[in-house]
Formats: C-alpha cells, sequence, structure tokens
C-alpha cells in the first residue's frame, strides 16, 4: 500500500468508536496535512429540513451519517482503488442555516461553500439534509466550475422528480431544486438523468415539465426490464462533460432505507443501489450530495449506514478515474 493523501486513524490502534466523529474519520479541515494539499473533497454538512413537505428530522442527518461513518473504510474491491490512497479527502464542518428561511439557508450554504478548500481544486461533497439542500451545493459547485455555459450535466437518483414549481405558495422547497436549477442555468436539462423514480404521483401532468425539458426519466420499473441499458446509453451520452451526481436515500426502498422522509414503497435494494453507483465508473465527478437521512424514523441506524456508503462509492468512482 501507498501512501494514503488522506491521514486516518489507524483502527486496530484507535478504536473507531474513539475520537472526534467526522465524516469516514476523515480529517477536519484545520488538520489536513500540507503535503495532503491541495484537497481533492471537502465533505460538509448541511444540517437542514424547512424544505421539506411531509415528516421534518432530515436536519439530524448529518450528524447521524458522521456517527455512522467511522466503520466506513478505504479500499473498494469493486474498482481495486484505495480511495483514500488516492484522493485527499476532509471532514469541513457545517454550513451555517437560517432554520426559519430556505432561502436565506440556501444563499449562505452557496456563501460557505464557495470558499472550502481550493476552489480551482476542491470538489464539493454535501450531505443534507432536505433535498433543498442539493441547490446550494450545485450553485456552488457551478460556479466553482467558471459558471459553463449550458450548465452542468446531472445524475439524480430519487424516487420522485423534484421538478415541482410551488407548494404552499413556496418556490424552495426539497420538490423543487432541479426546476430552479435549471431555470439558473446550473443544470442542462438535456445532459440530466433520473433514475429511480416510481408512484403514485399526484397526476400524469407531474411528468410534464421533466418531458418537456428533456430529462431522460428511467423509473425503477424501467430499470427492473432493462433499465441497465438505459443508464450505460445516458452515461455515454453525458461521456466525459462535468457531472453533478445526487442521491435521495429514499430512492431505496424503506425495507432498506426506513430513516426517510417521504418514502417510495418499491425501490432499490441497497445492494442495486450500490451495484448502480459502481457501474458509473468513467462519469467525470465534479460535485455531489447525499440528502433526505431522517435518523428518528430509523432507530436501527441501516439507513445512516447506507448514506455513509452511498458517499464512498461515489468518492471511489472519482479515485478510479484518477488512478
Amino acid at each position: 500500500m501507498g501512501q494514503r493523501r488522506t491521514r486516518l486513524p489507524d483502527a486496530r490502534v484507535s478504536p473507531r468508536f474513539a475520537g472526534v466523529c467526522t465524516f469516514c474519520r476523515y480529517p477536519r479541515i484545520e488538520d489536513v496535512a500540507p503535503d495532503a494539499s491541495p484537497i481533492d473533497w471537502a465533505l460538509y454538512g448541511i444540517p437542514f429540513d424547512t424544505g421539506v413537505t411531509y415528516r421534518p428530522g432530515a436536519r439530524f442527518g448529518p450528524r447521524a451519517i458522521r456517527d455512522a461513518s467511522q466503520y466506513v473504510k478505504c479500499y473498494s474491491m469493486e474498482h481495486d482503488v484505495d480511495v483514500c490512497e488516492v484522493l485527499s479527502l476532509t471532514d469541513a464542518g457545517d454550513a451555517p442555516v437560517r432554520p426559519y428561511s430556505v432561502k436565506e439557508t440556501l444563499d449562505a450554504a452557496v456563501g460557505f461553500a464557495k470558499d472550502v478548500g481550493d476552489s480551482g481544486h476542491t470538489k464539493l461533497f454535501a450531505v443534507g439534509g432536505d433535498h433543498s439542500i442539493a441547490y446550494a451545493n450545485m450553485r456552488a459547485t457551478w460556479e466553482r466550475r467558471g459558471s459553463p455555459a449550458g450548465g452542468l450535466a446531472l445524475v439524480h437518483f430519487d424516487s420522485h422528480l423534484d421538478t415541482v414549481d410551488t407548494v404552499w405558495g413556496e418556490k424552495w422547497t426539497h420538490a423543487s431544486p432541479f426546476i430552479r436549477a435549471i431555470e439558473d442555468g446550473i443544470i442542462d436539462p438535456k445532459r440530466m438523468v433520473s433514475i429511480g423514480i416510481k408512484g403514485p404521483l399526484n397526476s400524469r401532468d407531474d411528468l410534464d415539465y421533466a418531458k418537456s425539458k428533456g430529462v431522460e426519466l428511467i423509473t425503477y420499473e424501467d430499470w427492473r426490464t432493462g433499465g441497465d441499458a438505459r443508464v450505460a446509453s445516458a452515461m455515454e451520452r453525458i461521456g466525459s462533460d462535468e457531472a453533478y451526481l445526487t442521491f435521495d436515500i429514499d430512492c431505496v426502498d424503506p425495507a432498506y432505507a426506513p430513516g426517510t422522509g417521504t418514502l417510495g414503497v418499491g425501490g432499490f435494494t441497497s445492494a442495486e443501489a450500490l451495484t448502480l453507483l459502481r457501474s458509473l465508473r468513467g462519469v467525470n465527478l465534479v460535485g455531489a450530495d447525499v440528502v433526505e437521512v431522517l435518523p428518528d424514523r430509523d432507530p436501527s441506524c441501516i439507513t445512516a449506514f447506507l448514506a455513509a456508503h452511498v458517499i464512498f462509492e461515489v468518492l471511489a468512482l472519482d479515485a478510479v478515474a484518477r488512478s
């Protein structure tokens, strides 16, 4: 094994249940060794759930995922890559939140994230929180990439489209991050693929916006009947373009991830979700998020544990691309 760019406590000397709790035991940003700079990925929490339309509680998601992630390790057998050997990784803390205002929270998170690490090199990984926070990390990522005309490609795992214009008169909710990002030129809908979508829906009209903008929808039922080829085709279309990945834990069936706020029954198993992520090998990731973990609905902590491993699988995609 070579010298790791991300220095972790030796789990056979310092137990995983001891010490300061950070994402995957990665060093706090102030503790990153000088020779591990520039940082490749900064993970940070956005503990916010005022954008939800059903069950609250995802504000505690980042804390729960930090705790559950203490057992995440470094080496991916599937990709044959040591993530911590290839990448310099850090826990950058939590973005500021304004619990009574979605828009003020998103603006504050963008301001925080834009200044994390080396803006020209460090990629941003936001851990939520509800799905409204994805807008903030997408915007910060897009701006740090030079605000490319046409926007970023997007790989979206979810039970829901999240392209609703307004809910209860509010334009900034967990049901609307992608319509807002498309409107603002952050995301290119023609290079956006939504994987795992399932019903029932409020209305057939719920599909209209995504279809009219050219978003590719791969429902869970589509995937069950040959969706691997659909996913591969979508990734071929995205090619080497800069892409953002957003993973809503509710795309996983609640039998495997019960700790979430808007359950989508009949979804991926945890094994299917991880296999799907690994199948994206070759994607040019420039930012990511994992959202909608609601820990108090899951006393067993399996949802937060799965989210922690989703984080690892996403980072592994970048590590194998570099190696």
